[in-house]
Parts: C-alpha cells; sequence; structure tokens
C-alpha cells in the first residue's frame, strides 16, 4: 500500500464529515460485534439485492436516506448490513429473506480510508462471495458514494479474473474515477493537472488509476451494464472535493450512451457530502434501480 500523505487525510476528513453527520463510526457500534455469518439455512434468494458502499472517513449511517426512501416507497422489503472488518472477514447484521422485495445490504468498512484501492475492491468480492454462499444470489445491483466507487470499480476488475456474481445495475455518486484535486494525494488517488474531457468523455490526461481502469471498456460494453452517474456541481464545476470532470469521466469507461445516464444537480444540496441526502437524488436512484 502507498503511504498517503498526513496532509491528504485531513483534507478528506474536512471534506468528507459531512457524510457520516456526526453518527458514531461503525467499528464502535456493539451491534456490529454480536452478529455472525451464518451458513446453515443456504437457500436462494431471487431478488436481486443491492449493495451500497460509503466513502472515506464515512459509515453505513450515510446511505440511511437513500435506505429510508426504499422502504418508504415499498421498494424493498427486507435491510440488512454487512460489516467488513479492516482484514476483509464479513460480518452480517440480519438476515435476507426467501422472498425478499429488492433487498438492500449496507456494506459498512471498518477501516474507512482504505486507499488501498485493489484491497477495497477486495472487501467487495468479499461481500459479494459471503451472499452467494449463504443465499446462493446470482447477481447484484451496487450503489456507491465518493471513494466506495473505487470498490465497484475493482469488483469489476476481480470479475474478469474470477468468476463472479453479475452486477446488474450500477450508480455512482460523486466519484473520483479521474483523481481528486487534493494536496498530499499520490499519483494514483492525484487528479491530473488541467484535465479536461473530450465529447465521449475521454481523458485528456489519465493517473495511474484510471489507466487500470481502462481494462473495464471491454467489459461495459460486452454486458450493457446500465451505468448512473450522480455529479453534483455546488459551484466552479466540483462538488467542493471531486470536480465534475473526474466524476464524469467515468462515460468513457462505460462507453455506450444507451446504458449511461448522467445526472447533474446543482447548489448547496449537490454538495460532495449532502448528495447522499438529497431528495431529488435518493428518488432519481429509486427509480432508475425499481420502478
Amino acid at each position: 500500500m502507498k503511504k498517503i500523505s498526513l496532509i491528504l487525510v485531513l483534507f478528506l476528513v474536512l471534506g468528507l464529515a459531512a457524510c457520516s453527520k456526526a453518527k458514531p463510526q461503525a467499528a464502535k457500534n456493539p451491534e456490529t460485534q454480536v452478529a455472525k455469518v451464518h451458513f446453515s439455512k443456504k437457500y436462494q434468494v431471487k431478488s436481486t439485492p443491492t449493495l451500497i458502499f460509503h466513502g472515506a472517513m464515512s459509515n453505513y449511517h450515510a446511505e440511511e436516506s437513500l435506505v429510508k426512501k426504499a422502504q418508504r416507497l415499498g421498494f424493498t422489503n427486507n435491510v440488512i448490513r454487512a460489516n467488513v472488518d479492516p482484514d476483509g472477514k464479513v460480518t452480517f447484521v440480519g438476515t435476507l429473506k426467501q422472498n425478499a422485495i429488492n433487498p438492500i445490504v449496507e456494506v459498512n468498512y471498518e477501516n474507512n480510508i482504505q486507499f488501498n484501492l485493489p484491497k477495497a475492491g477486495m472487501y467487495a468480492v468479499n461481500v459479494v462471495k459471503a451472499l452467494k454462499q449463504q443465499y446462493s444470489i446470482k447477481k447484484v445491483n451496487m450503489v456507491a458514494h465518493s471513494l466506495g466507487n473505487m470498490s465497484v470499480m475493482y469488483y469489476l476488475l476481480a470479475s474478469q479474473r474470477e468468476k463472479l456474481p453479475t452486477l446488474n445495475k450500477q450508480v455512482a455518486i460523486a466519484g473520483l474515477f479521474d483523481g481528486v484535486n487534493l494536496p498530499g494525494a499520490t499519483e494514483d488517488m492525484a487528479e491530473p493537472k488541467n484535465l479536461r474531457l473530450n465529447e465521449a468523455g475521454k481523458p485528456n490526461k489519465m493517473n495511474s488509476t484510471y489507466k487500470q481502469l481502462l481494462q473495464l471498456r471491454k467489459l461495459y460494453s460486452q454486458t450493457q451494464l446500465p451505468v448512473l452517474n450522480i455529479v453534483g456541481n455546488k459551484a466552479d464545476n466540483s462538488d467542493g472535493l471531486v470536480s465534475n470532470v473526474s466524476s464524469e469521466s467515468l462515460k468513457y469507461l462505460v462507453g455506450s450512451d444507451p446504458n449511461y445516464q448522467l445526472q447533474k444537480y446543482y447548489g448547496p444540496n449537490a454538495d460532495h457530502g449532502r448528495l447522499t441526502y438529497n431528495s431529488q437524488v435518493t428518488t432519481r436512484i429509486t427509480n432508475f434501480l425499481w420502478d
């Protein structure tokens, strides 16, 4: 794992603190310590589970607005949590029902400043493998905010090397696909200077992570995976932390316009940390996933 500057961590603390809304860290929540993964009642959940990944310096509470919206509209009747410890061990809180309607899995990382992106991808792989082992799932939806998007992208990279449940629909919120412009960011995390996109969404410059993600262009083309990209423009073509050009560079990876939808929001509620609490955003996501 590359060393991350203390300055970068401090900036992320300031920039992403709103994501947790001052909720307690999941690692300190006693509820996450008592549940264990049991495989004694293995059965198939036929409805596609939706996994939600939080960003850095955050936890599963940051995505609860989306979960509550889905429950209130009757889109889901089953919500559980997948707690992931720093070693990647998965512990479930709750059980997926055999007749679940659009079940939701809130993914919670105890190590919520995981800048080792392949390891973050391994966390996502472990969660899906545990769901597959216990519930025989064959496909999943994934929703991710901020750094959580890298868990999804590296899950897709892993799916090229081993047989994993298929990604059915993807929602990206405030993704830093071609980096973030913060002091102390290493080359694989830093946004290239003077970054621009052409009409196809192709960046004029790419950091090392984006170059690795180019492998996914073939996968997106073959699977025709529907993707919704949520971008916030608080001011100056940025959500206050991640530039719009970095977030919108996802388009070039997805490639096909019919499978790629961009939804942009403006003003104070388009702030990086507020996007997951924005009622317009949660409504758009629930409609994309289930309506």
